[in-house]
C-alpha cells in the first residue's frame, strides 16, 4: 500500500475524462514520494491542456507543485465560466488571435470553422507530432477527438471535442470557447484556409462558365489556391447554414 493519500475533485467538463464512478466525486489518490501535481492529474485521465486552475487546500498552484500527504485538490477547466483573475492561470491566455489546428479526424469541422472566418489549419496527412509542432509554432489551439494527443507535454492550448457529429462539434466549439463575437463569415476559403478577396470580373472571366458570366457580376478569389467564388445560390445556402449554426450555439 502506498503510504500517502490526497483527495482530488474535478469540475464541470473535466469529468468527461474520468471513469463514470468518479464523476463529480472526491477521488482518493495514493502515492509515493512527492510527485509534481501534473502527474497524478494525468494518471487520473485528465490532459493538462484542458486545465486552467488548480487549488490545493484552497490555494492556487502551478503544475510544478509537489503533492503532499493530506492535500485536497480542486481542478478546474480552461473554459469554466468562473472569474479566476486574481489566481494563478496555468498558461498564458488568451491567445492574441484565435487560430486552430484541427487533427485528422475533424476535416468537416475544419471546413465549418473556415466558413465562419476562423484561421483553421488542417492536413489529413499529418501525424500527431506534426500536428503538435504546427500548433506550437503557429500559436494554434488544437482541436481533436483523440484525447491522447492532449497529453503530449508540448501542448499548451487544446480542446477535446466531445461530439462525433460535425454540426454539433461546431456548436460545441463555439459555445465552449465563447467565439460568437469573433465570427467573420465568408472571409476564408473552405478548401485551403486562404483569405478571400474581391476581384474584377475581367480577372476571372476566362475561368467562368457561360451561365455564371450571364447572371453574376461580383466575384472573389482565394489568395492562396486561386479558387473563384461568386454570390450565387451556394453563398445563400452557406449564409443560411451560418445563421443556423449561430442560433444553435447561442
Amino acid at each position: 500500500m502506498k503510504p500517502y493519500l490526497a483527495n482530488f475533485r474535478f469540475y464541470e467538463e473535466l469529468n468527461d475524462f474520468l471513469v463514470p464512478e468518479w464523476h463529480k466525486q472526491t477521488i482518493e489518490y495514493r502515492f509515493d514520494g512527492r510527485p509534481a501535481i501534473k502527474d497524478p492529474i494525468e494518471v487520473l485521465g485528465v490532459p493538462h491542456s484542458e486545465i486552467d486552475l488548480i487549488l490545493v487546500n484552497n490555494e492556487s498552484v502551478g503544475f510544478e507543485y509537489q503533492l503532499q500527504h493530506g492535500d485536497r485538490v480542486a481542478v478546474y477547466p480552461v473554459f469554466e465560466s468562473l472569474d479566476i483573475s486574481p489566481l494563478q492561470h496555468l498558461r498564458a491566455r488568451p491567445l492574441r488571435v484565435t487560430r486552430f489546428m484541427v487533427d485528422v479526424n475533424l476535416g468537416k469541422l475544419a471546413r465549418r470553422l473556415r466558413m465562419l472566418g476562423f484561421d483553421t489549419a488542417y492536413n489529413n496527412r499529418l501525424g500527431d507530432a506534426e500536428v503538435v509542432d504546427t500548433a506550437i509554432r503557429e500559436k494554434r489551439i488544437i482541436l481533436t477527438r483523440d484525447r491522447r494527443l492532449l497529453f503530449r507535454k508540448a501542448v499548451t492550448h487544446g480542446y477535446w471535442v466531445r461530439s462525433d457529429d460535425p454540426a454539433t462539434q461546431l456548436e460545441e466549439v463555439l459555445r465552449r470557447l465563447d467565439l460568437g463575437a469573433q465570427v467573420r463569415p465568408l472571409q476564408r476559403c473552405i478548401e485551403c484556409n486562404g483569405l478571400i478577396e474581391s476581384v474584377e470580373r475581367e480577372q476571372v472571366w476566362a475561368e467562368l462558365k457561360p451561365l455564371t458570366r450571364r447572371y453574376y457580376s461580383e466575384f472573389y478569389r482565394c489568395r492562396d489556391c486561386r479558387r473563384v467564388y461568386w454570390e450565387g445560390s451556394h453563398v445563400e445556402h452557406m449564409s443560411d447554414a451560418i445563421r443556423q449554426m449561430m442560433e444553435n450555439s447561442g
